[in-house]
């Protein structure tokens, strides 16, 4: 590593400790993840989806914003965002127990579908995309109101392909909205890979909507929160939208559902593995000398019991009643 690449964060305005904080959100959600996973296939959880190989970019992003203040509608495998700007793993554990706790539905939704009011976490639908023409209209209602906040919005490349990405970028442009869609792009959709679903880059879309895009290498958290700041800090000036394509690779398959050496091979998983961007993150931390080998086992421990004590709480917490089934679909009252 160069000397001009060390202490990179500080020339970004971010501190030491913020620098040590992204890292220990990376590695939680790791945590959080494995144990989902395992937990799916031990029978305890009815369905898991990954994020795994995108938590790096996904910090990144996230601390660029400002939690509590901007809007958010993350994609189903944004744990490490959900973390940054609030949630805990307490919140995600409850969610994919399916648990009359969980913050963001009281159990009803699958998991992966963040919903956190207090966290300004909008909540989301099955339909892939739907949140991006929603999120063109909260950052409609920021402008309207002269309200300084951005709404941020996340999908998968395949989703980049479909109505609602587009409605939702035009309007936005047109109307030079506070919004910044990113596009993570981790090679797959499902079982399709990138090459059958684009024929140029994702990020080259918003010309046609008169507005920036720009393609980022995911793995990089500092690039992506000097991307994103930037971004956000443009909107904040009146600017409009900005597209952020993430370039990041799926290292799980699509959920606990698929069979994805149906569609690739280990060793294309594995020489993806060895690029995951929180490796990248601790070896500069450590080059910083703001971080230890020694420093991180106690870290994997402190997280470990946090994410056990966590597994334990949701699997003891009561279901939701039966017949809250029918909380929130129809009208209540007395009719008058």
């Amino acid at each position: 590593m160069s000397i001009g690449q060390l202490y990179k964060h500080r020339s970004l305005g971010l501190s030491d400790d913020e620098a040590l904080r992204m890292y220990t959100v990376m590695s939680l959600a790791t945590k959080f993840d494995e144990r989902a996973f395992m937990l799916q296939r031990a029978g305890k959880i009815p369905f898991h989806v990954s994020g795994m190989g995108q938590y790096a970019g996904q910090v990144g992003m996230a601390f660029a914003m400002q939690a509590q203040k901007d809007y958010f509608l993350p994609y189903y495998r944004d744990y490490a965002f959900v973390l940054s700007v609030g949630m805990t793993v307490k919140d995600l554990m409850l969610a994919i127990f399916c648990k009359a706790e969980d913050v963001n539905s009281g159990g009803r939704q699958m998991a992966g579908h963040f919903g956190d009011r207090k966290n300004h976490i909008v909540t989301a639908s099955s339909p892939v995309t739907t949140q991006v023409p929603h999120a063109a209209g909260i950052a409609l209602a920021a402008k309207m109101k002269k309200q300084d906040f951005v709404t941020f919005v996340s999908f998968g490349e395949g989703s980049s392909n479909q109505g609602d990405f587009h409605e939702g970028c035009n309007f936005a442009g047109v109307h030079k909205l506070p919004v910044i869609f990113v596009c993570e792009n981790n090679q797959y959709a499902i079982s399709v890979p990138l090459h059958k679903q684009v024929a140029g880059k994702i990020a080259d879309r918003a010309i046609g909507y008169g507005f920036p895009g720009v393609q980022v290498d995911g793995t990089d958290v500092l690039e992506m929160y000097r991307v994103t700041k930037e971004a956000r800090e443009r909107a904040l000036r009146g600017e409009g939208p900005t597209l952020i394509e993430m370039l990041c690779y799926r290292i799980m398959p699509h959920s606990t559902s698929d069979d994805d050496m149906l569609y690739r091979t280990k060793e294309e998983v594995e020489e993806n593995r060895k690029k995951d961007g929180i490796l990248k993150f601790k070896e500069y931390l450590i080059a910083c000398e703001l971080w230890s080998e020694e420093q991180d086992l106690a870290l994997q421990e402190r997280q470990k019991q946090e994410v056990n004590e966590a597994t334990k709480y949701a699997d003891l917490a009561p279901y939701p009643k039966p017949e809250d089934t029918l909380l929130h679909v129809y009208a209540e009252g007395d009719g008058k």
